[in-house]
């Protein structure tokens, strides 16, 4: 097989970048690094096949790389890169779905534990030296057990998410989505305890709301303040999808006129979080640095599928988890 030209735009565990060293020509160039920076833009007009994540491939850099044949992100979400250009020059887009689908759940799942329990705040309290008595009711949770949840969003993550709380914690589960899953075929565990759902009677039954939504241009800024607004009185917000799906100034408002109880969010709109947002101080808001995936076993596992589908599609064939580009 004829060697290519690989640019890996971000580090890769040794024993990928093994595999990749084995077939083909591979530069590792990180454009995020400065010292790095000019490698990388001297390997890209020859590079066939791109790896990484986290990095916007844009139609400008696409314009830079004429040889390019496959582009592997080690990312389920997509929305780092130019659609559009990719599929008009023909150029497969991989990407890793199924591999972090039970390890995001249990981010999320952790995240509304947290919060509703409060479990950072009273961490910190008892590592400052504040805990010198029994705490009152001005520092107690809520129950989680029992209570309504609501996704928005309902792919495999959200099932993942809704089998946690259906199946583990008695809780009735409402979904939101563009059409009604067949859980006879998809999730059998769920038939009776998840119900498609409109919007609108979700906000306002669902005493967790979680945001579990992909990143596009008729989702992007869609939770604004007449959403907090419907949802019901004291509930609370858990973002696991996409940070820019959020009107942030409008969750802030909730939180500051007493709407919404609390916010639990493991994505942004610009990450990381800038130093002088006031979603990172925030009393009432549990911040995590985009951790859903990160897991030594799931990020390995993430690796080693996108260096499978770069290889396989250097290869000319058809790789299992390709991103339909057309569709976007």
């Amino acid at each position: 097989m004829t060697r290519k030209n690989i640019l890996v735009f971000r580090e890769l565990p040794d024993d990928q970048l093994a595999r990749l060293q084995a077939a083909h020509e591979v530069t590792v160039a990180n454009p995020r690094l400065d010292a790095q920076r000019a490698a990388f833009d001297a390997a890209l007009p020859l590079a066939h096949g791109l790896i990484g994540s986290s990095f916007p491939v844009d139609e400008a850099l696409l314009a830079r790389a004429p040889r390019l044949e496959v582009v592997s992100s080690v990312s389920v979400g997509v929305d780092n890169y130019a659609l559009a250009a990719l599929h008009a020059r023909g150029i497969l887009l991989c990407h890793t779905p199924g591999v972090l689908d039970e390890t995001v759940a249990d981010t999320v799942f952790a995240l509304l534990m947290a919060t509703s329990r409060r479990v950072v705040e009273l961490a910190n309290l008892v590592r400052d030296g504040a805990w010198t008595k029994n705490i009152g009711e001005d520092l107690f949770g809520f129950d989680v057990h029992g209570k309504t949840l609501g996704l928005l969003g309902f792919g495999r993550i959200g099932q993942a998410i809704a089998r946690r709380a259906a199946l583990g914690f008695g809780m009735p589960v409402l979904y939101h989505a563009r059409r009604p899953v067949d859980l006879a075929s998809q999730a059998p565990e769920l038939q009776g305890r998840a119900v498609h759902t409109p919007l609108a009677e979700l906000l306002a039954g669902a005493d967790f709301v979680v945001a579990m939504l992909p990143l596009s241009d008729s989702t992007r800024g869609m939770i604004d303040a007449g959403f907090f607004a419907a949802m019901k009185p004291g509930a609370v917000f858990i973002n696991g999808g996409r940070g820019a799906t959020v009107q942030e100034d409008a969750l802030l408002a909730a939180l500051d006129q007493g709407t919404l109880r609390a916010a639990g969010l493991d994505v942004f709109a610009t990450e990381p979080l800038p130093a002088a947002s006031p979603l990172r101080t925030h009393p009432r808001v549990t911040p995590l640095p985009h951790i859903g995936s990160a897991t030594h076993e799931t990020r390995h596992a993430m690796a080693e599928l996108a260096t499978t589908n770069l290889l396989q599609a250097l290869a000319g064939e058809r790789p299992a988890a390709v991103f339909d580009t057309a569709s976007a």
